[in-house]
């Protein structure tokens, strides 16, 4: 995937369970690029598993490519990460 093809604004981090399935993606892209935060492939993974979950083909991709890079231990602790931002947001 081509992360440097996208012009990335540095995460919202006001998004709720109702924001779309693109916002979840873009702040995925923005942890896995380094936008405006720290690379950190975790919080990638949780933000576009959130965008798969909400039926996001590139998310679905995107997910696969982080996952690809982390350990089997890390992705666990995104998939929690996605769960529990899911069960707190509005």
């Amino acid at each position: 995937m081509a992360y440097a093809d996208m012009r990335l604004e540095p995460p919202c981090v006001d998004l709720d369970r109702n924001a779309p399935a693109e916002e979840l993606y873009k702040v995925g892209l923005a942890y896995a690029a380094g936008t405006g935060v720290a690379i950190d492939l975790v919080a990638a993974h949780k933000w576009f598993n959130l965008a798969a979950a909400k039926g996001s083909e590139a998310g679905k991709a995107a997910r696969q490519d982080m996952a690809d890079q982390m350990s089997a231990d890390e992705v666990a602790r995104a998939q929690r990460a996605a769960r529990e931002w899911f069960m707190k947001a509005n």
